[in-house]
């Protein structure tokens, strides 16, 4: 999945800190994208020195706060917008940006549906039209051959958008029957969570005194 591109989405709600929003990128999803927390926090630090997201202070127990900067909050719109993150599965994009759109209060997951929906119908009629494809074997044996592997792969591509299709209908209709899946960020203080370094100031003053 797109591990950056969705965490700049959880961003679009406000300023977090790394372990909640490792946590909320599992639970937005429904459980179904559960990545290792140093993989989390290596992401925000490269957005970070990308200029994708920039410091927003503290919580009150020392948490670092991330802010998305302008170019990450159009970059996470963009990926809600229906940009995949360049080597990501289509269909893994597609399940996480509308199971994330969905759960957040700030965004309304329609137009997102909509153009997943075009999107999708789109790639089942270029499948069907290349697994309609045919090649005259007894003219070309090896041709043939090729062209019915690629009419096979085809066949392939049609019936995952079929299945697409089918899955963004179920989920429209869930986010039109008036069942909540949206939630607020949690106020749960975490177990864990990385803190800032103490400077070498602050290591020193809390330094034990020499004995005399």
């Amino acid at each position: 999945m797109a591990v950056r591109e969705a965490l700049l989405a959880l961003l679009l709600g406000g300023p977090a800190y790394g372990f909640q929003l490792h946590g909320a990128l599992a639970t937005r999803t429904g459980g179904r994208r559960r990545i290792n927390v140093g993989q989390s926090y290596a992401t925000l630090e490269r957005a970070t020195k990308s200029g994708l997201i920039e410091s927003a202070g503290t919580t009150d127990d020392g948490l670092p706060l991330h802010r998305l900067t302008e170019a990450g909050t159009a970059l996470a719109l963009g990926w809600l917008g229906g940009a995949d993150a360049a080597g990501a599965e289509p269909w893994d994009e597609t399940i996480d940006r509308v199971l994330i759109a969905a759960s957040l209060p700030e965004i309304d997951e329609r137009p997102i549906l909509d153009a997943e929906l075009g999107r999708w119908g789109t790639r089942l009629t270029d499948a069907e039209a290349r697994a309609d494809s045919e090649v005259d074997a007894d003219l070309d044996p090896e041709a043939g051959a090729v062209s019915a592997l690629t009419r096979l792969a085809a066949s392939a591509d049609a019936a995952r958008a079929r299945a697409a299709l089918d899955w963004l209908a179920v989920a429209a209709l869930a986010a039109a029957s008036g069942t909540p899946l949206t939630f607020a960020p949690t106020t749960e203080r975490p177990r864990r969570g990385r803190r800032p370094k103490p400077s070498a100031a602050t290591a020193e003053s809390v330094q034990p005194s020499a004995m005399p």
